[in-house]
Parts: C-alpha cells; sequence; structure tokens
C-alpha cells in the first residue's frame, strides 16, 4: 500500500493493488476514542465518479465513526483496467479490500451504481455489512426491458460500443464544459458545481487507457451478466436497509423506489424508505446535513 496526495476534505488517501492493479482509498479516523469504536463505513461512488464524490460527507461522517471510501476498478484514479466490468467485478473489489483494510462489519453505502454494488456485495458476503445505506438505486436492464426489445437494445448498444465510434466520442464527453453542462443539469444547486467538481470528473479521464476502459464499460454494459435483478438482491438480505432517493433526481426518476418497493419481500421488513424533499440524483452533494441527519436518526442512538 502506497500513499498518495492528502486532501484535508478527502482523508488519508493510500494505493492498494487488487489482482494487480493499483486502487485508490482514503479513510478518516475519529479523534474521539468513543468514535473509533463505532461501526466503521464504507462508501462507494456512482459511475463515472470516484471518491471525490464524498467531499461534503467525509467529514461529517469522519467525526462519528471511522470513514473509509475507494475508487472502483475502471474509475477515479484507480487503474482502468482492460477487462469486462460489471457489478460482480466490483462486489468482488469491495468485499476483498473489506476483508484486507477493514476486516470488521461495517455500514455500506453506495450511490446509483454504487447502490447497486453496495446491495450485490451485501447479498453475496453477509458478514460484510452490518447495515446498508442506497443513496438511490439502479434497476438491472433486465427488470426495464425483457424479451425481444432487450435483445434488440443490446444489438443497437453492441453497434455503437466500437471503439471507432467511442474513441472520437470520449475526446468530445471528457471536455471540462461538457462535463460542466452535464454536471449543472444533474444538480438541483448549480452553484454546488465549481472548479473541484468538474476537475474531479475530467482528470480521471487523461489517465492512460482510459478511453480503452470507456469502450470495455460500454460493452460490459450491454452483457446480460452486467448486474442481477436487483429485486432478487434485495430477497436474499435480511439485515436493515436504508433507501434515500431525490424527489428532484433527473437521472433515477423516484418511479423506480416505487417499484423496488413493491418488490421487495415481505419477509424483510427492515427497508426504509425516505424521499428528501428538493434534492436530486447528487443528494449527498446537494444537500448534505440533510443526508447527515437522516442516516444518523435511522442508524439511532446505540450506533451514535
Amino acid at each position: 500500500m502506497n500513499r498518495t496526495q492528502v486532501r484535508p476534505e478527502l482523508g488519508n488517501q493510500r494505493f492498494w493493488y487488487w489482482r494487480g492493479w493499483r486502487v485508490r482509498y482514503t479513510y478518516v479516523m475519529p479523534e474521539e476514542p468513543m468514535a473509533q469504536q463505532r461501526t466503521p463505513m464504507l462508501l462507494i461512488h456512482g459511475f463515472g465518479a470516484s471518491l471525490e464524490q464524498w467531499r461534503s460527507n467525509l467529514g461529517y461522517w469522519g467525526q462519528q465513526r471511522p470513514v473509509y471510501a475507494l475508487d472502483m476498478l475502471g474509475f477515479g484514479h484507480s487503474q482502468k483496467a482492460a477487462i469486462l466490468l460489471g457489478a460482480d467485478v466490483w462486489q468482488m473489489q469491495v468485499y476483498d479490500f473489506w476483508q484486507a483494510v477493514i476486516g470488521q462489519p461495517v455500514i455500506l453505502l453506495g450511490h446509483s451504481l454504487g447502490a447497486l454494488v453496495a446491495l450485490t456485495a451485501t447479498a453475496r458476503h453477509p458478514e460484510m455489512t452490518e447495515r446498508l445505506v442506497l443513496l438511490t438505486l439502479p434497476l438491472a436492464r433486465q427488470e426495464l426491458v425483457a424479451g425481444w426489445l432487450d435483445r434488440l437494445a443490446r444489438g443497437i448498444e453492441g453497434i455503437f460500443a466500437t471503439p471507432l465510434l467511442l474513441r472520437p466520442l470520449f475526446t468530445v464527453v471528457r471536455q471540462p464544459e461538457f462535463i460542466r453542462r452535464v454536471l449543472t443539469s444533474i444538480y438541483q444547486k448549480p452553484e454546488r458545481v465549481d472548479d473541484d467538481l468538474v476537475v474531479s470528473f475530467t482528470q480521471p479521464t487523461l489517465e492512460r487507457g482510459a478511453a480503452r476502459t470507456l469502450c470495455y464499460l460500454v460493452k460490459s454494459r450491454t452483457q446480460p451478466e452486467f448486474s442481477d435483478a436487483t429485486a432478487d438482491l434485495i430477497r436474499q438480505i435480511s439485515i436493515p436497509i436504508l433507501l434515500l432517493w431525490g424527489t428532484q433526481d433527473k437521472v433515477l426518476p423516484t418511479s423506480w423506489a416505487d417499484q423496488i418497493l413493491a418488490e421487495s419481500p415481505p419477509e424483510n421488513p427492515q427497508i426504509t424508505y425516505q424521499a428528501i424533499d428538493g434534492a436530486g440524483h447528487c443528494l449527498y452533494d446537494e444537500v448534505p446535513e440533510t443526508l447527515d441527519k437522516t442516516i444518523r436518526d435511522w442508524l439511532g442512538a446505540e450506533n451514535l
């Protein structure tokens, strides 16, 4: 494990090597001895993001308990691996990181794609997670389209997933002004789209192999094994789950939350759902104080 740069708001950053690939992670250890003994929290970012995603949260949560966050393989400053990626690969990365670095049950928190990875990891390795927090949760594509329509969609996506088309497109989408426009359209608080946020998305695209990894990511997304069905994963979990959604989410509509809750098994009554009024897809950065209070209230006094 090697040390990398230190930015106070991002904790103590390190490199960890997983199956020969470089993975960046960070941790924050609270000063208070009692807080150091509380259940650690492990954070998993969303698609296209990195551990910088938690810039507004690490300070809050790091005062309450040990907090860890990592860049998933192919994202952030983790290595741009030339392999097909998916929820199963990332959940194995998360589990192996947990075994190597943390080694005790955690509060596992994921956002969007990271929530799907957290859900998958918890279903595969129940000993790892004490409680699960999901900030929006994508449905698997087989839950959205099926049969001939799914096969048609995969065929079309496969055509557009060729490097000849993706590489020229990559030079456009990684431009700072393009990324700024996209983020501004997603954020409910556009003033939060500052230079630091834009840089956190653009810097990883300049690393060696970034364009190639994009090709693998797009191709991976067309594969049936990219992820299990969300409903199937939830059925395998019996620990408490907190599902949070911004009411103004423009990326994943709240109707997806309704579908998830409708398909959740009655034998697991420990799913708590709360819509955060006025928040969008990036609720962790738009309303960090509200998010922090919501999670703390759900955890209860015994966990604080």
